[in-house]
């Protein structure tokens, strides 16, 4: 995977992840939390989005050139 690429998701998924739990610490989330005993969807997606391009930004930059 190009290096670009690979930081562009590690930033994204950073970015991600701080959304998400300012989501999780908003008013809104802490209704839902209070009737559902779970945070909003948004939140939760944030989160799990965010760490997933978080990986796939790691493992492509953790990858050296391909020879072959």
């Amino acid at each position: 995977m190009n290096k670009a690429l690979s930081l562009a998701f590690l930033a994204g998924g950073v970015v991600a992840i701080v959304f998400g739990i300012n989501a999780m610490n908003s008013l809104n989330s802490h209704v839902s939390r209070f009737f559902t005993g779970a945070p909003t969807d948004t939140a939760l997606w944030l989160l799990v989005g965010g760490a997933a391009a978080s990986i796939v930004g790691l493992v492509g930059l953790s990858s050296g050139p391909r020879s072959g």
